[in-house]
């Protein structure tokens, strides 16, 4: 896959991600791309741990794998600066 399916997995899974996580509202596109990227690299290492099949090419089970990482993804980040919130 090229770096344009991965530009546009990403963005999808990213975007899916983010409203399941309810933060659509703090990322923009290019904070979806960037989460869906690296949440397909983290899911596709997940699945590989678990027995299963990582990424596999641009098509539906890559991108479950991609927005299963990037909602990993998402809450490991909301853990680790949940405690850096301020009051707005």
């Amino acid at each position: 896959m090229g770096i344009l399916g991965w530009i546009i997995l990403g963005g999808l899974a990213g975007w899916v991600a983010s409203i399941i996580m309810g933060t659509d509202h703090n990322q923009g596109l290019i904070g979806n791309i960037v989460v869906g990227i690296i949440g397909g690299f983290l899911g596709g290492w997940i699945f590989n741990l678990l027995g299963g099949i990582g990424i596999t090419g641009f098509n539906f089970w890559s991108f479950v794998v991609a927005v299963v990482g990037a909602i990993v993804l998402t809450w490991l980040w909301n853990m680790i600066t949940s405690g850096r919130r301020t009051a707005q």
